[in-house]
């Protein structure tokens, strides 16, 4: 049976498995539209209407961060193209799996200048892992095919899938391709077995190992696999932003987050290592500060999918390309053979002896002011009023890494935010998607009052489809990491951070229909908590906190880890 090009794509979609779509409407794609309306009920994919298409891309974000699933948003050409692109940017710099779908204008007027044309190929081709201009319907279904193919394998990524308007309305046979096969594209999953073998000989030997996590152990579901080897070695244990919940929180071995806003014990750890043992981080600059002096004297072991990422930042002594899952099972099996043989595991009490005492030293901790409200009293209740279960989206900004330092997450993808690109108005967006993909779960937004004015159009979204986030708001009156640079870097030059026009939160919430709570005092904090996160449906919940109150630790920007300011 023939049918149309836009029939095709959502046959196709039915055939990846999608069951959700995040998008927007517009002339380019309404052939699609149309088809997604007829077909409705044989299809089974549900579309989410959001009211900005940079929210279609964060809720597929969120989707796929909450899930490992590969995201979909559907927006049309020109400027809902144009509007998507900070969220394409957004998931090719945190390696996350999505396939976005772009209208166009018809073929025969691309290039003239058409109504809503944009170069969405061109614009988007140094921030997508692939991208495609499909202009033979006959294409259509094979670039889908391998659109999901590339953004899922390898190091994941967003490609982005650009359609001419004449494309989905011409009319074929569908066929769908079972298998894909690309000469020029075979991500390496097996790590070179002799590579494995000297990685684990310096771990065996290390008298100072830290093992470090990124979030491709978390995309790679390598998270077993990491704690039984951290286990099994006595590696004490640290994760990047992305990587939090890759390992336990809560396990003796854990140091927390490392960084530029990471623990004193653990940044401490990082610099005084002999080894450090890299399972999917790319040495973001927000991890080394000042590269020259970024674990000094120590060897590196770099595990990383992508060939690109090795040594890209640190030069590395023992590289292995390969899958985290894949290669640290093999560590795992060359150390039960290396034991086998007669190697020793040695406890390294005195290194981890070394490693408390600094954590006794200069812990986490925050001064309460009377009936002021600390933001990290508030992440703390959060944690504490959740055991910890709950999926959290974080906005950008101190929030965020109030959040990252105290939360505690034991449990992978149970912590979504904007690392790389860090995105404002990120957070509420994507608690819509995780919370589309994980209903049966508590989902909170914990978002600044900043970046939440950046998305809270989406309250419509909530609403209309009942869906149950509960947006978090950490009130300050400010952007507040912008302020806090403002003072410690600036000499106190609040320049254009004061938010002196803000709306009522709760009125805001009200006009969409959306039940709202604030908390004012410290004293109310637990109360505005626990009825709101045991109230079923969306929820709003306005927490007013200390203006002027700022994150440590923090190593100035080009500063080395151990100059990091502790209060």
């Amino acid at each position: 049976m023939k049918m149309r090009g836009a029939r095709i794509l959502l046959e196709a979609l039915r055939c990846e498995g999608v069951n959700h779509i995040f998008g927007y409407p517009g002339g380019a794609v309404l052939h699609i539209y149309d088809e997604m309306i007829k077909h409705a009920e044989s299809l089974g994919i549900k579309h989410y209407l959001v009211r900005h298409e940079q929210a279609a891309l964060f809720g597929a974000a969120g989707y796929t961060q909450a899930t490992g699933k590969t995201g979909v948003a559907l927006v049309t050409s020109g400027p809902g193209g144009t509007n998507a692109v900070t969220g394409v940017a957004n998931a090719f710099m945190d390696s996350l799996p999505m396939v976005v779908f772009t209208g166009q204008v018809p073929t025969n007027l691309i290039g003239n200048d058409a109504f809503q044309e944009a170069d969405l190929t061109g614009i988007t081709r140094s921030c997508v892992k692939h991208n495609y201009l499909v202009k033979k319907v006959e294409d259509l279904a094979p670039t889908i095919k391998e659109a999901f193919y590339v953004a899922s394998t390898g190091r994941p990524g967003p490609v982005l899938v650009d359609l001419p308007k004449d494309m989905t309305a011409q009319e074929l046979e569908f066929s769908y391709p079972e298998t894909i096969e690309m000469r020029s594209y075979k991500p390496q999953t097996q790590g070179n077995p002799k590579a494995v073998r000297r990685a684990v000989e310096a771990m065996l030997e290390a008298e100072r190992p830290v093992l470090y996590i990124g979030g491709g152990a978390i995309h790679g579901g390598a998270h077993d696999e990491v704690r039984r080897l951290a286990e099994r070695l006595n590696l004490p244990t640290t994760c990047t932003l992305m990587g939090l919940g890759a390992f336990p929180a809560s396990h003796p071995l854990s140091l927390g987050m490392l960084g530029m806003h990471g623990g004193y014990w653990t940044n401490m750890a990082v610099n005084n290592c002999d080894l450090l043992i890299s399972i999917g981080a790319r040495f973001d600059d927000r991890v080394t500060g000042k590269l020259t002096e970024f674990a000094k004297g120590a060897r590196f072991i770099h595990v990383d999918i992508d060939p690109s990422c090795i040594s890209k930042n640190v030069p590395c002594d023992f590289p292995i390309i390969g899958d985290s899952k894949v290669v640290v099972q093999q560590m795992l099996d060359e150390v039960e053979q290396m034991v086998g043989h007669g190697a020793n595991i040695t406890p390294r009490q005195g290194w981890h002896d070394q490693i408390a005492a600094w954590r006794e030293q200069h812990p986490f901790w925050f001064k309460e002011d009377g009936d002021i409200i600390k933001p990290q009293y508030v992440i703390h209740e959060l944690h504490r009023l959740t055991g910890g279960k709950a999926v959290v989206s974080a906005d950008v900004g101190q929030h965020q890494m109030w959040t990252a330092q105290l939360y505690g997450f034991d449990h992978p993808r149970n912590w979504l935010n904007s690392g790389g690109l860090g995105a404002m108005g990120y957070g509420f967006p994507a608690a819509i998607g995780a919370a589309v993909a994980r209903p049966n779960d508590l989902v909170v937004a914990v978002v600044g009052d900043g970046g939440f004015q950046m998305s809270c159009n989406e309250l419509a979204t909530i609403k209309q489809y009942n869906i149950p986030v509960k947006i978090l708001v950490i009130n300050n009156g400010y952007l507040g990491m912008v302020r806090q640079w403002q003072e410690q870097f600036y000499e106190h030059r609040y320049s254009h951070s004061n938010i002196e026009v803000a709306p009522d939160f709760l009125k805001l919430a009200g006009a969409y229909d959306v039940p709202a709570m604030r908390a004012t005092k410290a004293s109310e904090v637990t109360a505005v908590l626990e009825k709101a996160l045991n109230t079923p449906g969306p929820m709003l919940i306005e927490m007013q906190v200390a203006r002027e109150e700022n994150v440590f630790p923090i190593v100035p920007a080009g500063a080395a880890l151990k100059d990091m300011i502790l209060a």
